[in-house]
């Protein structure tokens, strides 16, 4: 099968919710990151792109029209590119550059652009379609933000207890203290600040015409453990998982421009890095956390390499109880090269965007190191994990 390299990674600072891209529509946020692909390979021509995959979370509201195809028309590309829309929940980005990459590999494809996009802070209420018509009793909505909604009550309810319960869960089962929790969320904010200070994102991050958001909403360059110790458990009355040590909800959008090897040539692309392994697993819905930790075993085996090999791992963020979960069962990682420029806790967790995200954000971090293996990891509500081994380039 053919090699799939990532020839560029773009990506839209990340909104806080109700921030500074909740006015704009998450098509518009997928629209702008397809184009702003596309005008960094000058020698690309658009019809040359043989499938847009974007990943998405939701669904309900805006986005529902096949996200993937809305970005191609409203990016302005051919009506000939074909698009598609794919559901992994947290891991739909990720997803989207798997199925993308799979094309490629297959001889279906020989560039392809993968991404991923959610507007949480757009994300309608729902109202159920009655049984029976005019109804004279009350009806509820459902809001589509994240979670459980409309559950089956077929489902046992163990495994339909809501994220931040998961998360005290995995803090409960792995004995993660509220201290090691805050620790690493400060860390997060750390790194992330100093990431945006440096540079780092410098390559990656494209802001959206018709909004002031340079840079991630969300980093806190003054975030102290004081002040992360002074907010209450939300989940929990006696719990240790809190607004500070979660991800928040987000607005963004990213972007993957893959290709073989001849596609490279033919826009006259340097690949940043070669997807080299990737796997998904499943968990037991309510122990969503540890999704990941089987995912990676196998895509490092995928790729024929182990722990030791990898110089940089992009794990998200959803829950510091959740990551730390992770790194206690990856005991041959060195958790010092997990989330270099931070993560989700400060960088923001748009769900459908995220995996294609932290894929980015691995190959352009390979590039600056000038070689090296990575991971890209995520955990995934309802109990499944997904992995994506790469190889930098050059």
């Amino acid at each position: 099968m053919a090699d799939v390299f990532i020839l560029d990674a773009a990506r839209t600072p990340i909104g806080r919710y109700g921030g500074a891209l909740a006015d704009v529509r998450p098509d518009d946020l997928a629209a702008h990151v397809v184009r702003a692909l596309v005008d960094r390979s000058p020698n690309l021509d658009p019809v040359m792109i043989d499938e847009v995959v974007f990943g998405n979370a939701n669904g309900a509201g805006e986005e529902n029209r096949n996200v993937a195809r809305m970005a191609v028309l409203l990016a302005g590309l051919p009506t000939a590119v074909p698009g598609v829309t794919v559901n992994r929940l947290c891991g739909s980005g990720l997803e989207a550059a798997v199925q993308a990459a799979r094309a490629i590999e297959t001889g279906d494809a020989s560039l392809t652009l993968a991404g991923g996009v959610e507007s949480m802070s757009r994300a309608p209420w729902v109202l159920p379609k009655p049984g029976r018509a005019f109804p004279r009793g009350h009806e509820t909505l459902y809001s589509t933000t994240l979670g459980w909604r409309m559950v089956n009550p077929r489902m046992p309810q163990e495994w339909t207890i809501s994220l931040g319960e998961g998360a005290e869960l995995m803090a409960e089962i792995y004995g993660i203290s509220r201290e090691a929790q805050d620790a690493f969320a400060l860390r997060s904010h750390t790194r992330a600040a100093a990431a945006w200070q440096n540079g780092s994102y410098d390559d990656e991050v494209v802001p959206v015409d018709g909004t002031e958001l340079t840079s991630d909403e969300g980093v806190r360059a003054n975030a102290s453990i004081q002040a992360l110790a002074r907010l209450e458990p939300v989940f929990r009355s006696d719990g240790t998982v809190t607004a500070g040590n979660s991800s928040p909800l987000n607005d963004g959008a990213a972007g993957l421009l893959l290709s073989d090897e001849a596609g490279a040539r033919r826009i006259g692309r340097e690949p940043l890095a070669r997807i080299a392994g990737r796997a998904a697993a499943a968990v037991d819905p309510h122990m969503f956390g540890i999704g990941p930790v089987r995912a990676a075993h196998t895509a490092l085996e995928r790729a024929g390499i182990g722990w030791d090999d990898l110089s940089v791992v992009e794990l998200n963020e959803a829950f510091a109880a959740q990551a730390l979960a992770c790194l206690a069962e990856w005991k041959e990682l060195d958790p010092e090269i997990v989330n270099p420029n931070g993560g989700a806790i400060a960088v923001g967790h748009p769900l459908g965007a995220s995996g294609t995200r932290i894929l980015g954000s691995l190959a352009h971090e390979l590039r600056r190191r000038g070689g090296g293996w990575g991971l890209a990891a995520l955990c995934i509500g309802a109990g499944q994990g997904l992995a994506v081994v790469l190889e930098a380039c050059g």
